[in-house]
């Protein structure tokens, strides 16, 4: 993002400058940022919805956030030293009954050219993902593999029996994971060339077969995170409308691991519908008696709760915890400090903190699971499934899920069209409570980011193709803002643009300012002539 900055007084001298911007993050714990191809950003678990896909669902876990799309040129593979998995409950006592685990490798082809005349050549490695067109016929110009195998583990992950998944096509137990989408010159055809990486696997105990893809998705996420985290500045205000604001993860891609599963194979058995779930990342490491063993980095699985539940100082506790050891970080839930820092920040616009303590509320959504929804016996922090409530299909879905009347949305499990951002703050701040103890509990708030199904594919793997590095989007994006001094603050203003003269017109402050700075923010090299202050207005035309 680039930014221009305007002096006006009088008749007006341009000033030009640039300033840097940066982006926020899905990086919920101080550990966890020094291992970004450990951190996952999302986990999705739903009842699929494709239709012919009834009695299947679908997990997703997403990894490596914040991606670029022009992050070359290594671009974002997972790590080969690692393992991620997908962990089930389904006997209700917070322990992983199955494991779906998740392990790859990485290999350099080692495209090497000839450089040089006859007599004083050598040749050389390129250092780039291809040297040619990619295409799903045709890889051959490919300097990187990234490959995985996947096991089923039944009973506890590190002492379970593993079993490996097979390719039913092949038989064989390696997949591919496709490389990122470099661009359209790279990739002619990206989809057709990701899509030959969806594959049909064999389960162990079932004829009937489940998928899986893992690769770059664009990030389905969406949420006013800048704004959030600056103390819930959401500038539309967090009682404003549900989709006023920018969100910050549009231009963001993830890596997603995706697996859909017959029903039957996650329950234990029919009497028994409801599974809890969640997915972690771990890394070899040596204990203290000098034994390597597998160490975990990353844990998600209910959204926002290490993010703005979870206090600071147990973030990476929580981390390399497992639910069944969650009433350690009981009193996070049971007495949350969300609530209350969002009264002292609105309590003049009249926002109170619920009154009632123990939450028994926020206990039932994301500790034991909701009475007649999804609750299963467990306690400890997991995405709770209802098998049995039948996927409602895309074009009907709710994006307040369980609170709009949608119960096979969130908080029964979560799919991509759910809104979890607004669910999460208006019930932790009592919307499942009493008036009498949550004054605020049916104000609607809101990050000002909204996401419905409708944003999303039917399909497997539900989430949207990523953004290509190239070719550069070719509009250009000019934000107004306004101060009083060189350094700020600034502010945003409305600004309007007559393409007939390529004039920008903003309105002066309405402060009483005789002198003071226009800065124009934008995405893309913007050149200005003839800036100059008339009346109640500063103009300047773009060449």
């Amino acid at each position: 993002m680039k930014s221009r900055i305007l002096h006006y007084a009088g008749s007006a001298a341009a000033v030009l400058t640039a300033l840097a911007t940066s982006a926020s993050s899905h990086r919920e714990a101080p550990g966890i940022t020094h291992s970004p191809k450990l951190d996952c950003t999302d986990f999705y678990v739903f009842s699929s919805y494709e239709p012919g896909r009834e009695g299947y669902v679908t997990l997703v876990a997403n990894y490596l956030p914040l991606q670029d799309a022009y992050g070359g040129p290594n671009y974002f593979q997972l790590d080969p030293n690692a393992v991620y998995e997908i962990h089930v409950d389904n006997s209700g006592d917070a322990v992983e009954d199955l494991t779906f685990q998740f392990r790859f490798r990485s290999a350099a082809r080692n495209i090497a050219l000839p450089i040089g005349p006859a007599g004083n050549q050598k040749t050389n490695a390129v250092p780039l993902l291809a040297v040619g067109q990619i295409t799903a016929a045709d890889q051959g110009a490919l300097n990187v593999d990234q490959t995985y195998q996947l096991s089923v583990i039944r009973g506890p992950r590190r002492v379970g029996e593993e079993i490996p998944v097979l390719n039913s096509a092949t038989g064989l137990r390696d997949f591919t994971k496709p490389q990122d989408f470099v661009g359209t010159k790279t990739f002619p055809d990206y989809d057709a060339y990701a899509n030959a990486y969806i594959y049909e696997v064999a389960l162990p105990g079932t004829d009937k077969k489940g998928r899986v893809f893992v690769g770059q998705r664009k990030d389905p996420f969406v949420v006013n995170l800048g704004e959030t985290f600056d103390l819930v500045n959401i500038s539309t205000s967090p009682l404003g409308p549900e989709n006023a604001n920018r969100d910050s993860l549009a231009d963001k891609n993830v890596t997603s691991i995706c697996l859909e599963v017959p029903v039957e194979f996650l329950r234990a058995n029919a009497n028994q519908p409801i599974v809890g779930a969640w997915t972690t990342a771990s890394i070899p490491a040596r204990n203290p008696e000098g034994a390597t063993v597998l160490t975990q980095h990353s844990r998600l699985s209910m959204p926002l709760v290490n993010e703005v539940v979870v206090g600071l100082k147990d973030k990476d506790a929580f981390n390399a915890s497992e639910p069944k050891d969650d009433l350690q970080f009981a009193d996070y839930v049971t007495h949350p400090t969300l609530p209350t820092i969002l009264e002292l920040l609105y309590g003049a616009a009249g926002v109170k903190a619920p009154t009632l303590y123990p939450r028994t509320d926020l206990l039932a959504v994301f500790v034991t699971g909701v009475e007649g929804l999804n609750k299963n016996g467990s306690l400890g922090e997991m995405q709770r499934l209802n098998t049995s409530i039948a996927p409602t299909p895309r074009a009907q879905q709710k994006n307040m899920g369980v609170l709009a009347g949608d119960n096979a949305g969130f908080p029964n499990g979560r799919r991509p069209g759910d809104d979890v951002v607004d669910m999460a703050l208006r019930v932790v701040m009592g919307a499942l409570l009493p008036a009498d103890v949550a004054p605020s509990g049916k104000l609607p708030f809101t990050d000002g980011a909204t996401v419905t199904a409708s944003m999303f594919p039917d399909r497997f793997p539900y989430l949207n193709s990523p953004i290509g590095g190239s070719p550069n989007e070719p509009t250009i994006t000019i934000t107004p803002q306004v101060s009083g001094s060189v350094h700020g603050p600034y502010r945003s203003v409305p600004g309007t643009f007559d393409p007939a003269t390529r004039t920008l017109s903003v309105d002066k402050p309405a402060d009483g300012e005789t002198a003071g700075f226009l800065r124009l923010k934008s995405n893309q090299q913007v050149r200005l002539e003839a800036p100059r202050a008339t009346g109640n207005q500063i103009q300047a035309r773009l060449p």
